[in-house]
């Protein structure tokens, strides 16, 4: 190990920080032939991980950051895995002097976007590379193969490019599911939009759960028993896959271990990074945006206890359903969680997209659904579905356009209707569900009431408005009251 080492050896990569996730990557890089040198801020975690999981392989420790450097081929590649924030910094301040012009420092966490773009330009100006990488599938997908999705010094690219497709996952028809995304802090934010799908995705999920289990009284084994069989249809995917997996899992008195788990939501923050940043972006995410507010809900555990008290809980009575009436609303709820779904690729393709405008970043859209399609968490068979519609159309405005997804949304609305419809007469709440199914009517809608939404703007605070038989970008204000003089405010859109 260590500080008496022979520094001669030399290794492929460096990373930093041996918590699960560090340790897994380290095992697939060294299981594809790559000779990895090890550091983390506790020595002893290292000495662990050396002496066990990583025993008899060409891993080599470093107990200090200067030994970490000694032990790397050039130009030097060290990946950072520790808890985004000023750690990052604090690894990166350190590391700046060891190293030389041409060296590249990686950033594998949940990094925050801007803080990638700062980090990017800095390294950049002292002659040095920047890789901020998403890496999404757990420790599993750390192991086995994640999906990874790189951004900042393009530079940097080939150095890396052949390591980090030979670690990541394989989609069907043998590509690898990295790729590079785009300069600066693109590839994090991919992968924080990649979560707030993925939030968005739980919470479609758990909504289908509470209306088996509450409007249809299912037991845990007929709810598993029902997602298996989605998983073998359009819905197929990991989540999905899992979820059967929970319902059938029993805690120590053989009854069903989910539902002896607190009803409060977790979360890390790039779900609520996506919100804000949509809202910054004017990017109308409504299904994302309600998953995570859904969260924050659940984990006002005792004010919901008590709001119950006083107002009623929302559990119905359950109705008398025979077999065949009980099949006919499943089968509307399959159909209902799937255009969902899509609803919400498309929001955040939309996110994408507008981002990409805005920070002058150029991605492919169809590279991006196509790392999704394995080794993270939101894999899917739909993906290729989406990987296929980008290919058609390059330009493609809204995945709601596609004609294979507008085909699926013509089918499937009047399903996602009546399951709404359901569920609303029975109490039960379905953020995401109707959320996304206000979006997609109203995306669809030619005209929208926006327009005395305007009328009133102009009323109280002379916004100005512009016209239907007048061209766009011409205002005009009316004087409501008689009162209020022809002067307008600034026309402007925050």
């Amino acid at each position: 190990m260590s500080g008496k080492a022979d520094t001669s050896r030399k290794a492929d990569i460096g990373l930093i920080g041996l918590a699960v996730m560090g340790q897994n990557l380290v095992l697939n890089m060294n299981d594809r032939g790559y000779s990895v040198a090890v550091h983390n801020r506790t020595v002893s975690k290292m000495t662990d991980f050396l002496q066990g999981p990583a025993a008899d392989r060409s891993i080599l420790g470093a107990e200090t950051l200067e030994e970490l450097v000694e032990h790397l081929s050039s130009p030097r590649k060290i990946m950072i895995m520790v808890k985004a924030g000023e750690t990052v910094d604090t690894y990166i301040e350190r590391l700046l002097p060891l190293l030389e012009k041409g060296d590249i420092i990686i950033d594998g966490g949940n990094s925050h976007y801007p803080d990638t773009e700062r980090r990017t330009t800095l390294l950049e100006s002292k002659g040095l590379f920047y890789i901020g990488t998403g890496v999404s599938g757990g420790e599993e997908g750390a192991r086995r193969g994640p999906s990874i999705m790189p951004g900042g010094s393009s530079q940097a690219w080939p150095a890396v490019k052949t390591l980090f497709q030979k670690i990541a996952a394989k989609a069907a028809d043998g590509t690898p599911c990295c790729d590079w995304v785009g300069t600066g802090g693109s590839g994090h934010y991919v992968k924080m939009v990649h979560n707030a799908i993925e939030y968005g995705d739980m919470q479609l999920i758990s909504e289908a759960y509470h209306i088996m289990k509450n409007l249809l009284g299912m037991s845990c084994d007929e709810m598993a028993r029902c997602f298996d069989s989605w998983n073998r249809g359009r819905l197929e995917s990991y989540l999905i896959e899992i979820t059967a997996a929970i319902l059938r899992t029993r805690d120590e008195d053989g009854s069903p271990l989910v539902e002896k788990i607190l009803d409060a939501a977790g979360q890390k923050g790039t779900g609520k990074w996506t919100v804000v940043d949509a809202a910054h972006l004017g990017v109308p995410v409504t299904l994302i945006a309600e998953a995570v507010f859904a969260r924050s809900l659940s984990a006002r555990t005792d004010e919901r206890q008590r709001a119950a008290a006083i107002l009623g809980d929302t559990a119905p009575a359950l109705p008398d359903l025979n077999d065949s009436e009980k099949a006919r609303i499943l089968e509307d709820l399959e159909a209902a969680v799937y255009a969902a779904k899509i609803t919400s690729y498309a929001q955040g393709f939309m996110l994408i997209r507008e981002a990409a405008r805005e920070y002058s970043w150029e991605i492919d859209y169809g590279a991006v659904a196509g790392m999704w399609r394995g080794g993270c968490i939101i894999r899917s068979a739909f993906l290729e579905d989406i990987t296929a519609a980008f290919a058609e159309n390059r330009e493609l405005e809204n995945l709601l356009q596609a004609p294979f997804f507008s085909g699926i949304m013509a089918e499937t609305l009047p399903s996602w209707r009546r399951t709404a419809l359901r569920a609303i007469e029975a109490g039960l709440p379905i953020p995401a569900l109707s959320s996304a199914l206000s979006f997609f009517e109203g995306y669809r809608s030619e005209r929208l009431p926006a327009n005395l939404l305007q009328a009133q703007r102009d009323y109280f605070g002379a916004h100005t408005y512009e016209r239907v038989d007048r061209p766009r970008g011409e205002v005009f204000h009316t004087n409501w009251t008689g009162t209020g003089g022809d002067v307008a405010s600034g026309t402007y859109n925050a």
